[in-house]
């Protein structure tokens, strides 16, 4: 019992790696929304985290891409609260619900309202008060884009695998 949980654990850590590095080689594909960079792809990651590997995972991969892409300068600072509230956000719901549409909707609220609202005194503390006065427009906006493509994108990848069995198989092994 106690060797199948470390085999468990070590998938899980091997796919959450393998998602953070295709968030960060994805932040590559980006485009610019008034003062942000857009970058779906970390938001796809963010749901497919949430559905392979829950909200705690989820989190933690947020987290270490946002602080990969800013050591690359491949994002900004509000990178972090744009992808970790989404992350977190997306991956209780699924844990409750199962209902990938319902997981879309929950990173779309997390990252653009709560990370689009919570960049605002992260954008004056870092970024100047002038960055800050804009803050809806140049953050609730570009993260809802952002956010929308990424989980669209995610609703595709993922309901194409609940059609082929390979969902349920890639859970099962990561013991969900």
């Amino acid at each position: 019992m106690i060797i199948n949980l470390k085999q468990t654990n070590v998938k899980k850590l091997a796919l959450a790696a393998l998602l953070i590095a295709v968030a960060v080689v994805g932040s590559l594909f980006s485009f610019p929304i008034f003062q942000s960079r857009c970058a779906p792809v970390q938001h796809m990651v963010n749901i497919l985290c949430a559905v392979f590997l829950g909200p705690s995972y989820g989190l933690a991969a947020a987290l270490i891409a946002s602080l990969l892409r800013n050591l690359l300068s491949l994002g900004s600072i509000l990178a972090f609260p744009g992808s970790m509230f989404g992350a977190l956000l997306c991956g209780l719901v699924f844990k409750y619900t199962k209902n990938i549409w319902a997981t879309c909707l929950g990173e779309v609220f997390g990252t653009a309202i709560l990370g689009g609202l919570s960049a605002y005194p992260i954008a004056i503390a870092f970024m100047g008060k002038a960055a800050g006065d804009i803050a809806f427009y140049a953050y609730v906006i570009p993260f809802l884009v952002s956010t929308a493509v990424g989980a669209l994108l995610s609703a595709l990848i993922i309901t194409t695998l609940q059609r082929s069995g390979i969902l349920n198989t890639i859970q099962s092994k990561l013991g969900d």
